[in-house]
């Protein structure tokens, strides 16, 4: 058995930082672009310290680190993390194998950043890459230079290091063209999959899914903004842009087969949808606005069934998900990864045996240092002429990404996502209403508004059972009787669409299993431990 640790989107930020021309001490984020965003940023490095804590911990000497290293690519960042990682190696003797992530570079030269810091007095000051260069997104081949030691390039003492594209390990035979849409531009481009073999029989396969194509006439390859964002493209940019991977992994899952080693494949991106399988669903509730617009369709999991590889890692979600598919191209599962900077804060632990692995999810939802910012985030309360915060007295992490995300929910997802009947229905109302609504009688419901209940959907639908802590136990119950009595969708408009919120509430409910589980070889069978 090998014991790997799988640690996805850290979004390592350096707030020891010092912006140029800024007149900054350091680099804390604000709570406003904080709350702003599906990820915490000011607490990274210190949850980031917790997982490789955590690994070292276990007995683990490999980590997979499924993408989004750093915040947004920038010099700082990166060098920060890069260093880190080569102490946790030369201290514990951890060695960390990485795929790019859509937040570790862009296409050729990179793009502009701009962020917003707190100042001492609580103020806000905005740094912008164009005065400030060292604060841009890297491209491609300066930021690889600078991870180059995190699997990228092979090291004395592997057995066996391949590209898809050979042994040379040379960036420059590790590029291929990629087209716009229309045929008419062309650009180089590095694919920085990689296959390495660490330890006797054990193949780790890295995939870099992270495509960014020009767009229809651009000229100017140096200009981000004349390329797609790979963000949701995902798999099937893989598909339309680099068939090479597809075959590469086929003929990788063959060889492994025929020689008896255990594969491990690992990219930024699910295969398969990573939401409970209800992304449609909830695509046509709330639009094309959200994650679930992200979810690879039918075409990517009959795509990546047909290479043979069973088994892969997944991150970008931020989501906590098992995901299995069967078909006639083959078979195989999609584990997607919790984030150190989302809620609920975790990592996978997965013990690697010939017949069976081994899955655990670890939560960090007592990482240290998660207060790191507080005294900021008050300031910049005051200066704001604002409350702190009830994140700002949170108690430990989880609690501190629990607030986050009940934040999240109400001054992002529901404003920018949700239609304006169903929203202002939740501001005013408690579950009893919702129960009237779509005609659901004789349950004991919980005193709570339904601004309660629609947050522990969002927890449901990012930790699957990992979430089961942070929701009361009596309104977990009652979520499981009310999901197995759900009336038809009829009535009203809205209390169809209710309805069929409820639905995929159900289908988080009754996700695989995605907490500790086993995987068994080769019929990909899994019981929960």
């Amino acid at each position: 058995m090998t014991l790997l640790a799988v640690i996805a989107d850290p979004h390592y930020h350096d707030c020891g930082w010092v912006p140029k021309h800024s007149g900054l001490p350091g680099a804390i984020r604000t709570y406003a672009e904080t709350i702003a965003s599906t990820r915490v940023f000011n607490e990274s490095a210190a949850a980031f310290r917790a997982a490789l804590d955590r690994a070292v911990a276990e007995g683990a000497r490999h980590v997979l680190l499924i993408g989004d290293l750093t915040d947004d690519g920038q010099v700082p960042n990166i060098a920060g993390a890069v260093a880190l990682l080569a102490h946790y190696r030369k201290r514990h003797g951890l060695r960390v194998f990485a795929t790019p992530g859509n937040h570790d570079f862009f296409a050729v030269a990179g793009r502009p950043q701009v962020k917003t810091f707190i100042a001492t007095d609580g103020s806000p000051v905005v740094v912008d890459s164009s005065t400030t260069p060292e604060a841009a997104t890297l491209g491609a081949l300066p930021a690889l230079q600078m991870m180059g030691r995190l699997g990228y390039q092979p090291e004395t003492g592997d057995l066996h290091w391949e590209s898809p594209f050979g042994r040379n390990p040379d960036w420059a035979a590790r590029s291929y063209d990629v087209t716009s849409p229309d045929g008419g531009t062309c650009c180089r481009m590095i694919d920085a999959s990689y296959l390495v073999e660490p330890v006797p029989d054990l193949w780790l396969l890295s995939i870099d899914a992270n495509v960014c194509a020009p767009r229809n006439g651009a000229t100017d390859l140096r200009d981000a903004a004349q390329f797609h964002d790979p963000t949701d493209t995902g798999w099937s940019g893989v598909l339309h842009h680099r068939a090479h991977v597809l075959s590469w992994m086929a003929d990788v899952a063959q060889r492994a087969q025929v020689m008896g080693k255990r594969l491990i494949a690992f990219s930024h991106y699910p295969g398969l949808d990573a939401l409970g399988g209800a992304s449609a669903d909830e695509v046509a509730l709330f639009g094309a606005s959200g994650l679930a617009r992200r979810a690879p369709g039918a075409e990517v999991a009959a795509a990546f069934a047909k290479t043979g590889v069973q088994v892969h890692f997944s991150g970008h979600l931020h989501v906590n998900d098992t995901a299995a598919y069967r078909g006639p191209e083959g078979a195989f599962l999609n584990l997607a990864v919790p984030s150190p900077v989302g809620f609920p804060a975790g990592m996978k632990l997965a013990d690697v045996g010939v017949d069976q692995i081994t899955i655990r999810t670890v939560s960090l939802a007592d990482a240290p240092a998660h207060d790191v910012a507080f005294t900021a985030y008050r300031a910049e309360a005051i200066c704001a002429g604002q409350s702190a915060p009830p994140a700002s007295h949170a108690h430990d992490y989880g609690a501190f990404l629990n607030c986050h995300l009940a934040a999240v929910v109400q001054d992002r997802y529901i404003p920018r996502e949700w239609p304006e009947d169903m929203a202002d229905f939740v501001a005013s109302r408690h579950v009893d209403d919702l129960l009237a609504l779509i005609g659901v009688a004789g349950l004991d419901a919980p005193d709570i508004a339904l601004a309660a209940l629609v947050e522990d959907w969002y927890r449901l639908r990012k930790g699957g059972e990992a979430a089961a802590p942070f929701i009361a136990a009596d309104r977990l119950a009652f979520y499981h009787k009310l999901c197995a009595q759900l009336p038809d969708r009829n009535g009203s408009d809205l209390a169809v669409r209710f309805i069929t919120l409820l639905r995929i509430m159900r289908a988080y409910l009754a996700r695989l299993p995605n907490g500790d589980f086993i995987i068994h070889l080769p019929d990909l069978r899994i019981t929960p431990i």
